[in-house]
């Protein structure tokens, strides 16, 4: 059996990537101890290329799908192939690689953690993770080979994916603090910063032989100490609005918060403290507040007083009788 399978490998005719696994990317043909044996025919299936390798570098580059001939001497690339070989066989093998010409879509990404920016509205460092996918092709199968494959026989869908997305995170974090979006700016610019990204790393992933067809930001997040520091800033914000709503500053109301939490928990040490003194200047301030706040108004004026100013005003000329009587009604409704 051996030796027939010798024999059927020297006249083997058809050389092709039959089926490949949905996840294969680039992978070396390989039969018969990877040499060609008087190959005649090459046949590419749509979405596919092939690259012929001698000696570790790539030779001819084919990316139409088709059957060609290659005992026929008149093609360019594989007159160049043979001269590296004598009747189909050498010392020096020459690899056939097969690779997906087709666009790999919808492929996912993510930062493995948050990125490090500061805020240009809060002025502290914030972490954002962010997640989305994109689409990718091999757009020069030579320089794929040479920079990505290297003495790989197989490359993966996924392996090259991780690598997309290893290089992601810095071209990311130098346009989040380019663009300066603020910690709520970050949702509504999604688009912008997917664009922003894509024209990044478009020349790094070129010069590797593959492009970026398509990069989308889907979701965004913060870590939990940006989230908890926004929050206490949105917290202060509402309470000192609230403050001013009531004509007391943001000041007093922390003292007044104080008193309470000390006030809710007698048996603690801020409890205590009130009442051994500790808190007697927030009690002065209290005392001064709440003086403020009930302090007396004015009593209104007598009405009587009132219409007696009227009348003298009407008497001296300052007023219309029309505008007199019409105070005078008013006046006397509100008793």
């Amino acid at each position: 059996m051996a030796l027939w399978n010798a024999i059927t490998g020297q006249l083997r005719s058809v050389i092709e990537w039959k089926n490949p696994a949905p996840d294969l990317l680039f992978q070396r043909w390989t039969d018969n101890g990877d040499e060609i044996k008087n190959a005649s025919k090459l046949i590419v299936g749509p979405g596919q290329g092939a690259i012929f390798v001698y000696e570790g570098r790539p030779q001819a580059v084919i990316t139409e799908s088709g059957m060609t001939d290659l005992k026929t001497q008149n093609i360019p690339f594989w007159t160049t192939i043979t001269k590296f070989m004598q009747a189909f066989r050498s010392e020096h093998k020459v690899g056939i690689y097969f690779f997906r010409t087709a666009e790999i879509l919808n492929q996912g990404w993510g930062t493995p953690g948050p990125i490090k920016y500061i805020d240009p509205h809060y002025k502290f460092p914030v972490g954002m993770k962010g997640f989305g996918n994109f689409s990718f092709r091999i757009s020069d199968a030579a320089s794929f080979f040479i920079n990505v494959m290297g003495q790989r026989d197989v490359l993966t869908v996924d392996e090259l994916r991780l690598v997309i997305v290893a290089r992601l995170v810095q071209p990311l974090t130098d346009f989040l603090a380019e663009a300066r979006f603020g910690y709520n700016e970050i949702d509504a610019n999604r688009n912008e910063i997917a664009d922003g990204v894509r024209e990044k790393v478009a020349p790094i992933f070129l010069t590797l032989g593959f492009e970026l067809k398509d990069f989308r930001v889907e979701n965004t997040d913060f870590d939990d100490d940006t989230r908890h520091r926004v929050q206490r800033i949105a917290d202060m914000q509402a309470e000192a609005q609230a403050a001013q709503a009531v004509g007391l500053n943001f000041a007093q109301i922390q003292q007044l918060a104080a008193l309470r939490d000390a006030a809710q928990n007698q048996g603690g040490v801020a409890g205590l403290g009130v009442g051994l003194g500790a808190g007697v200047g927030m009690g002065q301030a209290m005392a001064g507040m709440m003086t403020n706040m009930n302090a007396p108004q004015p009593a209104p004026e007598d009405p009587v007083a009132k219409l007696a100013k009227l009348k003298q005003m009407l008497d001296n000329d300052l007023i219309t009788q029309q505008e007199y009587d019409a105070k005078k009604q008013q006046i006397l409704s509100q008793l």
